[in-house]
């Protein structure tokens, strides 16, 4: 068994189809392949990548069909959990042929033993609505699944962010039940990480003592306004991922990486010592 584990982590993808642009102002199709290209070159590569949500921003077959002529590039494991802008049908559709998707059900849960650390994937979608739902047959469902390892280091992944971040619009539709999560988790302590995306913001909360990392956008963010009518704008921010890795004896870390080409690496040292 590893020692340690990667898990890349990207999230709102929000692809359309044609080339159209989001919004009338974002690229998200040329972001996604940036997006791809620069997890296809870290070294050491990630074990794995998990989409945390909003493949697409209508749920359209064309924009999963986009989506797929990326996504299979990656020459990385990958896995995806749908978003509020993402269509159970079409979703399904689109990922039949991936082996972590369920063939049947009202939910797109699934759960991945393969690596030393457990991935669950948890679906917070209410068709036709933009916030989450963390409903009992959720729960019922979590519990069981989290009572099949209770040893096995885990990572929880859901789309809405269960927490407030004090973006008013956003927080108006974030993960409903919150409390009924923070219950489920408090008496899982295999559980060392819960990802979201939603926000398109990287936000460091916690949920019943677990350290929640919801990640940026590929393409865009949400404008960080904390005013309490703050409008629902976004800003062309940096895009950027996260990387967790897992170590045996060292726990869990988790780092922030923006997308694209920057200058160096360069050294801190030559033969004299450190560079004056």
């Amino acid at each position: 068994m590893k020692t340690a584990f990667i898990l890349a982590q990207i999230s709102d993808l929000h692809i359309k189809a044609a080339g159209r642009l989001s919004y009338q102002k974002v690229d998200t199709m040329s972001a996604l392949k940036a997006t791809v290209a620069h997890l296809n070159s870290l070294s050491p590569a990630p074990d794995a990548v998990v989409i945390t949500g909003d493949l697409t921003d209508f749920g359209r077959a064309e924009e999963y069909g986009q989506v797929r002529s990326v996504l299979d590039t990656l020459t990385l494991p990958w896995f995806a959990i749908p978003g509020n802008h993402d269509v159970h049908s079409a979703f399904r559709d689109a990922f039949a042929d991936c082996h972590w998707l369920p063939a049947q059900g009202d939910f797109l849960h699934w759960v991945n033993d393969d690596f030393p650390v457990r991935l669950i994937g948890l679906d917070s979608t209410v068709p036709g609505a933009s916030w989450g739902e963390f409903c009992e047959t959720r729960a019922e469902w979590l519990r069981a699944t989290l009572r099949d390892q209770p040893h096995k280091p885990t990572v929880l992944m859901l789309h809405h962010h269960p927490f407030i971040s004090g973006i008013g619009h956003m927080d108006s539709q974030n993960l409903r039940n919150r409390a009924r999560l923070a219950d489920v988790v408090a008496n899982a302590p295999q559980v060392k990480r819960i990802l979201c995306g939603h926000v398109h913001r990287f936000i460091v909360s916690e949920l019943a003592g677990v350290v929640v990392c919801s990640a940026p956008g590929t393409s865009h963010q949400v404008a960080p306004n904390f005013a309490p009518d703050a409008p629902a704008h976004f800003v062309l921010e940096p895009p950027g991922m996260l990387l967790h890795r897992w170590h045996k004896s060292q726990g869990m870390a988790t780092h922030y990486l923006p997308i694209g080409q920057y200058d160096g690496p360069w050294p801190f040292y030559d033969k004299a010592g450190l560079i004056d």
